[in-house]
């Protein structure tokens, strides 16, 4: 018989189980009935998430994009400038850098726009775009192969990544820019 002021033994195989409605107080896992346990669905391993920034820089009624090198992961394709943040960085600080290493100018991050996601296979990213106020300096090609300002009517022509693709009306709604002429 159990006795309130008998001392429990915690590290022992034998201790007692004592048990809520709700989960299991004291005791080994080979003392609890398997029918304690849910029987929850397996759950997929997690993704990788990536967060990275990108700018849109106007000039006029123009947007700048830049063309990735072919030796890199989407080579080739048309995207705006901007990059993965770094640990500790902000999202404004990792665009000002990004815009700095790839076309060497000094910018003033303007407000958050918009957030979207995308997968691709196991990694997903996160894209936080913001708008580019002011920049010193003109735009080199410094990571870029080609750099082109364009109408915003005519992105949806260019060959871009599925993230950007998937997610333009959203982008060109949160910019006001138009998607056709």
């Amino acid at each position: 018989m159990h006795n309130e002021n008998d001392e429990h033994d915690q590290n022992s195989e034998t201790s007692a189980v004592e048990k809520t409605s709700d989960a299991v107080i004291m005791g080994t896992l080979s003392e609890v009935p398997t029918s304690s346990f849910s029987t929850r669905p397996k759950v997929k391993p997690k993704k990788t998430w990536i967060p990275v920034v990108a700018g849109l820089i106007r000039r006029g009624n123009k947007i700048l994009i830049g063309q990735r090198p072919t030796t890199h992961t989407l080579g080739g394709l048309w995207e705006f400038p901007g990059g993965k943040i770094e640990m500790g960085e902000s999202p404004e600080d990792a665009l000002a850098r990004e815009l700095r290493e790839e076309l060497g100018i000094e910018a003033t991050i303007g407000p958050l726009k918009i957030a979207c996601t995308h997968s691709y296979g196991e990694v997903g990213i996160l894209i936080l775009f913001f708008e580019v106020l002011f920049w010193k300096g003109e735009p080199k090609t410094k990571h870029h192969t080609e750099l082109e300002w364009i109408e915003s009517a005519d992105l949806p022509k260019k060959n871009i990544p599925d993230a950007n693709r998937k997610n333009l009306k959203r982008i060109f709604d949160a910019f006001n820019l138009p998607l056709n002429d």
